[in-house]
């Protein structure tokens, strides 16, 4: 594993416990949308759409973002590939249908 692949595990951990120790009051009341949405089904669970965008992007998830957009739910993942390029996955939350990938330049 490279070191700059190395530095990205961290960094989201990092990230992700700041997040849920006591970030912005904002950040709350996301998670609990999202809860609520896959709670009513509009949402597939975390596992799901990172082993779709996994399928279609292979590496490691660095970033996870949910958007609710024109009454649609959509997920947007950031990918650090093997081969050190980063990419942008956009994923339907509720089909897990790969609407968009990019490469981050």
């Amino acid at each position: 594993m490279s070191p700059s692949r190395r530095l990205f595990r961290p960094i989201l951990a990092l990230g992700l416990l700041a997040a849920l120790a006591g970030g912005p009051a904002h950040a709350s009341e996301d998670a609990d949308r999202a809860r609520r949405a896959l709670e009513r089904g509009e949402i597939r669970p975390l596992d799901a759409v990172l082993a779709a965008a996994r399928a279609a992007v292979p590496g490691d998830v660095v970033s996870v973002d949910l958007k609710h957009d024109d009454g649609h739910w959509l997920y947007k993942l950031r990918i650090l590939g093997a081969d050190e390029k980063r990419r942008t996955v956009k994923v339907d939350a509720g089909s897990l249908k790969i609407l968009d990938e990019d490469d981050d330049d």
